[in-house]
């Protein structure tokens, strides 16, 4: 992949207790990603976006949920999450702050 395609790979850091917690304790950070994108696609992204090393990467899909609207059944689109786990001495900060 060349770096035009990299920077959509990643869609957006997931910023919730959880995943706060998880990136003070271990490391570690979430972030919605492309579908179709793999971990060595989305370790060089987060590299070339951040500037940091990346230790692994593991993956999950999100089904989506079943909704009734009207008696009509239908689904809501599903999505990917990351875990990314950076090596010792490197962190990322959403907030912005100094």
């Amino acid at each position: 992949m060349n770096e035009e395609e990299l920077m959509q790979v990643l869609l957006a850091p997931r910023i919730s207790e959880k995943s706060t917690r998880l990136g003070d304790q271990s490391g570690q950070y979430v972030f919605d990603v492309w579908n179709k994108a793999g971990k060595l696609d989305i370790k060089k992204a987060v590299e070339t976006m951040f500037g940091v090393e990346v230790a692994s990467v593991q993956t999950c899909n999100i089904k989506g949920k079943v909704r009734r609207f009207r008696g009509i059944l239908g689904r809501r689109a599903g999505h990917k999450k990351a875990y990314v786990r950076l090596k010792q001495g490197h962190e990322l900060d959403f907030t912005g702050g100094q």
